[in-house]
């Protein structure tokens, strides 16, 4: 993420800090190896305070894709993924540079890396653009990752709020979707309790706890 205490919030875009993102990049891909994990997100970083951003939006790209590159030749050494985050900046992040998965796609396009997908956020995705099925359906080449929370409050998916996500899970599965999904969301109370909802939804499916099949036993 950077210099958090000087407003940085990811590197990758951000013109002059090449040096040190890839500093960053090389600690990540220690860490990551340590834990086993074969995915890091790229943090594209936020539009420099007192800039405007359509001005400084082509020297970001520049950068963004000149780091991207690098981070693929990098991460293809390793056999890992990096993953692009488009952030909402409604509510979220104002100043963040990546806001949208059509950005993201249109970056990823002019990278053309194999090893560089879409962490596709559908918190951030359904306050930037919603239409979300047929997002999911436009960029599911591109997905490497997806991540999940209500809106608008950010909390369980059974919280009360925007999406329906038993039929969102049904089309990612649908749709051959076979990686993690990650709860990048604020537990309303205790975390245990909060994963309540996966219990009924597995029970819904007439899954045992852990998503395997009754049937199967």
């Amino acid at each position: 993420p950077g210099d958090k205490e000087a407003g940085e919030l990811g590197l990758a875009a951000v013109p002059g800090r090449q040096a040190a993102f890839r500093q960053a990049l090389e600690e990540a891909v220690h860490y990551a190896r340590a834990v086993g994990c074969p995915r890091i997100h790229v943090m594209a970083g936020r539009v420099p305070l007192g800039t405007d951003r359509a001005a400084v939006a082509g020297e970001m790209e520049t950068t963004f894709i000149e780091n991207l590159r690098y981070t693929a030749d990098l991460l293809a050494r390793e056999d890992m993924i990096g993953l692009l985050e488009p952030i909402n900046n409604r509510i979220t992040d104002p100043h963040y540079y990546l806001n949208t998965p059509h950005q993201a796609a249109a970056i990823l396009e002019k990278v053309g890396r194999p090893n560089l997908k879409l962490q596709l956020d559908l918190f951030h995705c359904q306050i930037m653009d919603g239409n979300l099925s047929c997002n999911l359906e436009t960029y599911f080449p591109l997905i490497g990752h997806i991540q999940i929370a209500q809106v608008p409050g950010r909390h369980e998916p059974d919280s009360p709020g925007e999406l329906n996500f038993p039929y969102i899970f049904e089309l990612l599965e649908s749709l051959g979707y076979t990686g993690y999904v990650g709860c990048e969301y604020a537990p309303k109370g205790d975390t245990l309790e909060g994963l309540g909802w996966l219990r009924s939804y597995w029970e819904s499916r007439g899954l045992q706890h852990g998503g395997t099949s009754k049937a199967a036993k």
